[in-house]
C-alpha cells in the first residue's frame, strides 16, 4: 500500500463551477506538485441558469410556449422563481434533475482539466438540492441545502476530513462570498466539520479524529478586481469585444478592501490555461473568452489566475506577512 501524499488540500464548494472560478489555478498548481487535492461539492446546482441555447431544455422553470422567460436574480446569475404549471417536477432528496445530472458531467470534465482525481458530492449525489438565490421559494423546498441541519451535513464532511486528513481546508467567508444561501451554508458546514472532526467524542464511528491545521476563505482584493475591470472596459471600445457591458467590482464574490485582508496568495499564472479549460467545462454556467468570462448575465469579468486567501483558522497573525503557500506552517 503506497503512503499518502505528504500534503493534502480539501476544498468545500456549494455548486459545480464554484471551484473552478474561485480556486481553479490553486487546485491545478497543487495537483501538479503531487498534493492530494480533494473537492467536496455540496449540491448539483440544479437551480442554475443555462447559457447555451442548445441546452436550454435543461434549465429549471422553463416557460411553456407563449409564456415570458423567467427573470434575473443575483450578481451575475439568473435564477427563476418556479412558476405554477411549468416548473420541473419537485425532486425528493436523492433524485437528480436533468440539469443536475448534466452538471455532474461538467464537474468531472473540469476536474480532469485541473488534474484532480478526488472529487465528491456531500452525502452522495443528490443528497442536498440547490437552494436557489436568497428569497426565492426554493429556499424552503424539502431537501435543499439551506434547510439542512448543520451538524447532519457536517457529519458527511467530517467523514471526509477524517479519511483524507487534510492539513489545509478552503471554503467561503461567512457571507458565502456574495450571499447565496448554499454558499453561506457551505461555509457553516465546513467550519463546523473542521471543529467536529478534531473532537474525539463526536461520531467515533466516523474515523479517527483529525485537526485541520489551516482553514482559508476565498477572497480577492478590490484594487486587483478594479484594475482588471478597467482593462475590460477599455476593451469594450473594440468591435471584437464579446461583451456589451462589464461587471461591477461588487459582483465579484469574496471582495475585500485591499491586501491587508489577505494572508496567502497563490501564483497560478502558469496554470491559467488549466483554470480556463476547467471553467469552459462548465459550459451551462460560464462563457469563457480568453482571459475573461461571463456568467448568465453576459457581463464581462476577469479570469483571475493569481488567487487570494484569508486565514480563518488559526487566528490571523498580522505580523506574519502574506504567504505564497497555503501549507506554510501547516505541518505534514
Amino acid at each position: 500500500m503506497s503512503a499518502a501524499p505528504d500534503r493534502r488540500l480539501l476544498l468545500v464548494h456549494a455548486h459545480p463551477d464554484d471551484e473552478s472560478i474561485n480556486n481553479g489555478a490553486t487546485m491545478a498548481k497543487y495537483a501538479a506538485e503531487g498534493v492530494h487535492v480533494t473537492l467536496v461539492t455540496c449540491t448539483l446546482g440544479e437551480e442554475g441558469e443555462v447559457i447555451p441555447a442548445e441546452l436550454a431544455h435543461l434549465a429549471p422553470g422553463q416557460p411553456l410556449p407563449g409564456q415570458p422567460p423567467p427573470g434575473r436574480q443575483g450578481p451575475g446569475r439568473q435564477n427563476p422563481e418556479p412558476r405554477s404549471g411549468n416548473a420541473q417536477p419537485e425532486q425528493p432528496p436523492g433524485d437528480i434533475t436533468p440539469l443536475g445530472r448534466h452538471r455532474m458531467g461538467e464537474l468531472a470534465r473540469a476536474m480532469r482539466e485541473l488534474g484532480v482525481t478526488d472529487h465528491r458530492l456531500l452525502g452522495g449525489p443528490g443528497r442536498y438540492r440547490d437552494s436557489g438565490m436568497m428569497g426565492l421559494s426554493t429556499n424552503t423546498r424539502p431537501g435543499c441545502f439551506w434547510q439542512a441541519p448543520i451538524d447532519e451535513a457536517a457529519l458527511h464532511l467530517v467523514r471526509v476530513v477524517r479519511e483524507v486528513r487534510p492539513q489545509v481546508m478552503v471554503t467561503y467567508d461567512p457571507d458565502g462570498g456574495y450571499g447565496h444561501p448554499d454558499h453561506i451554508q457551505a461555509h457553516r458546514v465546513a467550519m463546523r466539520a473542521a471543529e467536529l472532526a478534531a473532537d474525539a467524542g463526536f461520531a467515533p464511528g466516523a474515523g479517527e479524529p483529525h485537526e485541520v491545521a489551516r482553514v482559508y476563505w476565498n477572497c480577492v482584493p478590490r484594487p486587483v478586481v478594479e484594475a482588471d475591470l478597467a482593462r475590460l472596459r477599455e476593451d469594450l471600445r473594440h468591435p471584437s469585444s464579446p461583451y456589451a457591458a462589464v461587471a461591477q467590482a461588487e459582483d465579484v464574490p469574496g471582495l475585500v478592501r485591499d491586501e491587508s485582508s489577505v494572508d496567502a496568495v497563490v501564483d497560478g499564472r502558469s496554470h491559467a490555461e488549466a483554470k480556463a479549460a476547467a471553467m469552459r467545462a462548465h459550459a451551462t454556467q460560464i462563457a469563457v473568452h480568453g482571459d475573461t468570462f461571463a456568467l448568465s448575465n453576459g457581463l464581462g469579468q476577469p479570469l483571475i489566475s493569481t488567487e487570494y486567501y484569508r486565514l480563518a483558522h488559526p487566528a490571523r497573525d498580522h505580523a506574519g506577512g502574506i504567504s505564497e503557500d497555503l501549507f506554510a506552517g501547516a505541518g505534514a
